[in-house]
């Protein structure tokens, strides 16, 4: 269902039209985020295991529907119990599509054990402590670079910049690329193929409206890639991940050659888009927050416990399946084997019942239990650490070498239920903090 009007940012959950609430309308998550976590509070009072119908999207049939998920405490039982909700059905998909077509896009996400924790096994020996390191070492020249830029691109632009373009995007996109020895010629459309990969169909980023055949060619030309460089890191090896993805061995089994192919796009695509967007979106809030801005630009020791809120805050993922494999009971919800849950982070992520006064940003928020690299089980994020560190270096930089930056005009939204993305923030360099 199509929202009629925008509501205001600062909407109370009692101002919030319940009617018009549907989490499977892509257009519904262009509303303010203020706005849809107030209706996140009335589901997770309300309506705990709210039900919502399928969209409908070209080529692909709408399912049987799903439950939202939105209190913490299911979201951790839920994510706790992989035997009995499944991610092999598809966890990035609310419909059923074609299980190569999941598995190829979705990887180790898509994936349940046995055949999940023996992939995950070997990719995680190909993570060496010196390879993480190397990588680590590297963030923060690729960070002072990028904002290097960003200054030269004010300088020549009478001070107008993109924090998505200029910042945000060049950054992880980078640090991945490094990670993998992606080519420098091929960057750009790593770029391209990720941003359709998770456009949720926004049709900005669709050609002809047809999400179905975009991620197709998406992920083709991300494969095509994948041959490629394997097949030159096969013949003359060199100290990346891509050589490791194609050499390593563990008790004698090795990735298959589709196995790398649907990991190396996850790590692309994941690796770059999710960070992106908590730089952005962190930008955003913090220059919402003057206070928090210099409160965290005054203290280092803030770097952890503000990214953690970033996260928290941001929540770049907003949601993940899962498909019950047998009958139950969870939170006094009875379910059937096949229905399908969709855990909603950017809620659980706001619960009262775990984080004091939920809707207030703050740097300095310790503990922050937050779920915004996954919960409890086997699918936690592989790349939480080196996040964090990008993150970390991200925004100390941006304080000590960027401290004139402001938001000058209001985000363009990415039209998607599943990735909390900008497209665009107007910003300016010069101005005064």
């Amino acid at each position: 269902m199509t929202i009629a009007a925008v509501p205001p940012a600062d909407a109370e959950p009692a101002d919030v039209d319940m009617s018009t609430v549907d989490l499977s309308d892509r257009d519904w998550w262009t509303t303010p985020p203020g706005y849809r976590h107030a209706a996140f509070d009335r589901l997770r009072r309300e309506r705990p295991f709210a039900f919502f119908a399928e969209p409908d999207l070209p080529g692909i049939p709408a399912g049987p529907g799903y439950h939202a998920v939105t209190r913490y405490a299911h979201l951790e039982a839920i994510s706790s119990q992989p035997a009995v909700f499944c991610s092999g059905r598809g966890a990035v998909s609310m419909q059923d599509v074609p299980a190569e077509l999941h598995e190829f896009y979705g990887s180790l996400i898509s994936m349940d054990d046995p055949r999940h924790a023996r992939l995950r096994r070997i990719v995680s020996k190909t993570f060496t402590p010196r390879m993480l390191e190397r990588t680590l070492d590297s963030v923060r020249a690729v960070v002072d670079d990028v904002l290097a830029r960003a200054r030269a691109t004010a300088a020549a632009s009478d001070g107008a910049i993109d924090v998505v373009a200029d910042i945000a995007a060049p950054i992880p996109l980078r640090v991945i690329c490094d990670m993998m020895g992606v080519p420098e010629q091929d960057r750009p459309s790593v770029l391209a193929n990720s941003n359709v990969i998770l456009s949720g169909g926004d049709p900005e980023l669709i050609e002809n409206d047809d999400p179905l055949t975009a991620f197709l060619t998406a992920g083709m030309e991300m494969a095509a890639l994948m041959e490629r460089l394997a097949a030159e890191r096969l013949a003359e090896p060199r100290d990346d991940l891509t050589t490791a993805l194609v050499t390593t061995e563990v008790d004698g089994e090795q990735l298959s050659h589709q196995e790398i192919a649907s990991f190396f796009i996850l790590l692309l695509v994941a690796g770059n888009e999710t960070t992106r967007n908590a730089i952005s979106q962190g930008l955003l809030a913090l220059s919402e927050h003057p206070d928090q801005w210099a409160r965290w630009a005054a203290d280092p020791a803030l770097d952890r416990t503000g990214v953690e809120e970033v996260v928290r805050w941001v929540s770049p993922v907003t949601w993940m399946r899962r498909t019950a494999t047998q009958d139950g009971e969870i939170g006094g919800h009875r379910f059937t084997a096949g229905e399908k849950f969709l855990l909603f982070y950017a809620a659980a992520n706001r619960d009262p019942e775990v984080f004091a006064d939920p809707q207030r940003f703050d740097v300095g928020r310790d503990p922050n239990p937050h779920v915004g690299f996954g919960s409890k089980g086997p699918h936690f994020c592989l790349g939480a650490h080196l996040a964090r560190r990008e993150l970390q270096v991200t925004f100390r930089a941006v304080f000590d070498q960027l401290p004139d930056l402001e938001v000058t005009g209001p985000p363009d939204r990415l039209a998607s239920s599943f990735v909390n993305g900008l497209k665009r923030l107007p910003a300016r360099l010069g101005g005064e903090r």
